[in-house]
């Protein structure tokens, strides 16, 4: 049986009165990524800091490679990027990889260093210092510190929040070869299009609570059906797929040509809105 690269069960989190996680179950299997969604003051980051070992749970576990967050088996198998990271300004990005290696006990030496800056684009970077760079360098530098060690998790709080464009189109390259790596990913972002392009899985927390949890193509929901005619185009707000075989037959029956049929899909983001919506009123 694989070894999930993250299992929370049952978890809760209370700060007095307050219940920032209410019973949350969550995993993330090896090479899999996994966009973790909600508003502001959901749990999101009290859920990434248990799983980091920075907040201990008031019940319910997590795991990391099957062993207890925090420990340090747990901790030397994850990487973590925080929303808020400074680097001192002075170090250049190689001074900084190699900080962080002996942080985090890494043997990559040089090698691992190019290897990191490569993947995010910075691989001409290495001895620019970091005061110099733009956010975006500065995010992207993040996210290879938080490689350092070959993690077998990786926990990313809003790493493309900064980038344009290009950088988050560098980063999500980044993410699907780190899949075909086997490296898990638990992404913490509120750029939907990106979790809709990269993530295997969307988990959506409100209020502490999971909410919903699935593909992306499960979570968004059928909005009806389009029909194109030759003298107009009908739109069935209520059908769903399995209703086209018999609006087809009966548009054909009545003597209308049919010329196209779409089945019309709300995206992630109107997803994502209707549950949470639900759940506040």
């Amino acid at each position: 049986m694989t070894t999930l690269a993250l299992d929370c069960v049952a978890l809760q989190k209370r700060y007095g009165s307050t219940h920032a996680l209410r019973g949350v179950d969550i995993t993330v299997a090896p090479g899999e990524l996994v966009g973790l969604l909600g508003p502001n003051g959901a749990g999101k980051s009290t859920l990434t800091k248990i799983a980091c070992g920075l907040v201990r749970p008031s019940a319910g576990t997590a795991r990391v490679c099957g062993e207890p967050a925090g420990s340090p088996r747990a901790s030397a198998a994850l990487g973590y990027l925080a929303e808020l990271f400074r680097f001192p300004g002075w170090s250049t990005a190689d001074e900084l990889l190699a900080l962080h290696q002996r942080l985090s006990g890494s043997s990559g030496g040089a090698g691992e260093r190019a290897e990191l800056l490569g993947l995010v684009g910075l691989a001409d970077e290495a001895k620019r210092r970091v005061e110099t760079m733009s956010k975006g360098m500065q995010q992207r530098l993040g996210i290879a510190q938080a490689l350092v060690g070959e993690p077998r998790l990786l926990l990313l709080d809003e790493p493309t929040s900064a980038l344009d464009p290009a950088g988050r189109h560098t980063v999500r390259e980044l993410l699907e070869e780190l899949r075909r790596r086997g490296v898990a990913v638990l992404l913490n972002t509120h750029l939907l299009s990106e979790v809709e392009l990269v993530c295997d899985r969307v988990a959506i927390i409100d209020h502490g609570a999971l909410v919903a949890i699935g593909a992306p193509g499960e979570l968004m929901r059928t909005s009806g059906v389009e029909v194109e005619l030759g003298s107009e185009t009908l739109v069935f707000d209520d059908a769903t797929r399995d209703d086209v075989p018999r609006i087809v037959a009966e548009l054909v029956g009545a003597g209308e040509l049919v010329y196209g049929v779409r089945v019309l899909r709300s995206s992630l983001e109107d997803a994502y809105l209707s549950l949470v919506d639900e759940r506040a009123t």
